[in-house]
């Protein structure tokens, strides 16, 4: 008997232990404590760290813009499983779960869509779809895919009994594309968004939309939180009334599909044979005026694919496409390929301070670019009319709409500089923007520079994972991808 009585003292010790840990781990009422608890996957389309050194993405920037409208500090939790986040979330350890679809028998309540994403098969870019999704019906291959893509393929497989698959419950979308890329798999199932993406960087893959999932993303929150449902319900009412919803989509996703696979494989290629001649004086550029080498990089590669002796017709030349004018005014020589990267520097670094008191960032450097196309003149016509057209002067995203305006004469006369071909800054900066993105995934910063601490916003990443944008690629990748193609 007395045995018997300690084992079971042990036990609800033990047991009540086990209690207190669990009720440790639910979070307190947001209302009280103004601290809002948001679980979010890592990775580009959610939150990074991206080449800046600071945290982005489409889901970190939504719920800090939520957050700071209704005076609440926020707490990441940063984590690689969507599946087990929802299981926190019903557990009440976090009082949001971010960058998921919508699901009705979660036992979970959401608040608005604001973004819609279809299932979006991937596979090996020497494959040919056809071939793909024959080998797929047929049960020649297994497919990967992510858990909200079952209800699809279960449809599907009625029709082809064939098709077999594994679901990833501890993968993600950038997780599953890179496997295809290595050939580690032979196809997965993600999505959209995430393989618009990454296809600039894993120029090796191919996509299908063959396989239909509409799905809608939506912030998931417990089932008793019906007061912060109201609130995000009215804070995505006015993202989109304003437009806000709509920049920001433009800022991850606008220029996505600018640079194709074969430009792609072409730009991986010089990064590894030219580049190297030059990477030391784009640092130095770095060093003079505080622009990341890699942007720099990769605008001289847009504007000569870092051919010292490229001409254009209109007479610009060198390495940076200077104007005759814009050396004299940078006093360089720009058939000099280093004074050319150092004046080419200079100059969008005054451009930029030229738009330092009114436009934010990466904005105000975006439209430093267009204008580096362009001419500044231009872009201020730009400006003007995106202002009488009520939109954001500030904004690459409304100014880029308005641009292409500029070579119609019922706008163009009605402004200071005139006539411009206004749609090859769009292009020029989207381009640049796609080769930006590569570059920063292949090549590291020249220093480390970690995200600036916050009062408000706190990022916890118990698993450790790897924030920064160049994380998931390194240099070699390039060398294996060009082999693999």
């Amino acid at each position: 008997m007395k045995r018997f009585l300690v084992a079971l003292s042990t036990f609800l010790l033990f047991g009540c232990g086990e209690s207190d840990q669990t009720r440790a781990q639910q979070v307190l009422p947001w209302a009280e404590t103004k601290e809002l608890v948001v679980l979010v996957q890592n990775g580009p389309t959610a939150l990074y760290v991206n080449a800046a050194g600071d945290y982005a993405g489409l889901e970190y920037d939504l719920v800090t813009q939520f957050a700071q409208k209704n005076n609440l500090k926020v707490r990441f939790l940063v984590s690689s499983n969507y599946t087990e986040m929802l299981e926190r979330l019903k557990r009440r350890e976090a009082h949001l779960a971010v960058g998921g679809p919508r699901d009705e028998n979660a036992g979970l309540i959401y608040g608005a869509s604001y973004q819609n994403v279809n299932a979006t098969l991937v596979f090996s870019s020497k494959t040919s779809e056809s071939t793909a999704l024959k080998a797929l019906t047929e049960g020649l291959s297994t497919l990967s895919t992510l858990p909200q893509y079952v209800g699809a393929l279960n449809k599907m497989k009625l029709k082809s009994p064939g098709l077999t698959w594994q679901v990833a419950d501890n993968g993600d979308s950038e997780s599953l594309i890179e496997q295809v890329s290595q050939g580690k798999l032979d196809f997965a199932l993600v999505d959209s968004h995430a393989a618009e993406v990454a296809q600039n960087y894993y120029p090796n893959i191919a996509t299908s939309s063959q396989i239909d999932s509409a799905q809608q993303l939506a912030w998931a929150m417990p089932d008793n939180d019906v007061q912060l449902q109201i609130l995000i319900g009215g804070f995505f009412q006015q993202q989109m009334a304003d437009g806000s919803m709509r920049r920001l989509l433009d800022r991850y996703y606008g220029h996505v599909n600018r640079v194709d696979q074969l430009d792609a494989l072409a730009y991986l290629g010089r990064i590894q044979s030219t580049l190297p001649r030059f990477k030391n004086w784009f640092q130095e550029a770095e060093n003079r005026t505080g622009l990341d080498w890699r942007l720099l990089a990769a605008l001289s590669y847009q504007e000569s694919h870092w051919n010292p002796e490229a001409v254009s017709p209109t007479g610009v030349r060198g390495i940076m496409m200077l104007t005759n004018e814009t050396a004299e005014r940078m006093n360089v020589d720009r058939t000099n390929p280093y004074e050319s990267i150092i004046g080419g520097a200079k100059y969008i670094q005054l451009l930029k301070e030229t738009l330092a008191d009114r436009a934010p960032e990466p904005d105000r450097t975006w439209l430093a670019l267009a204008a580096y196309n362009v001419g500044m003149g231009h872009l201020i016509d730009a400006r003007t009319l995106a202002v009488r057209m009520k939109k954001d002067p500030n904004s690459w995203a409304d100014v880029k709409s308005v641009l292409p305006l500029l070579r119609k004469p019922e706008y163009f006369s009605t402004l200071k500089y005139g006539y411009a071909r206004g749609g090859e800054p769009v292009i020029f900066v989207e381009s640049l923007q796609s080769y930006y993105d590569i570059l920063a995934r292949f090549q590291p910063p020249s220093k480390t520079v970690l995200p600036m601490p916050s009062d408000s916003v706190v990022v916890h990443n118990p698993e450790n994972l790897q924030l920064e944008i160049n994380s998931v690629l390194n240099p070699m990748a390039v060398e294996k991808l060009a082999a693999a193609w």
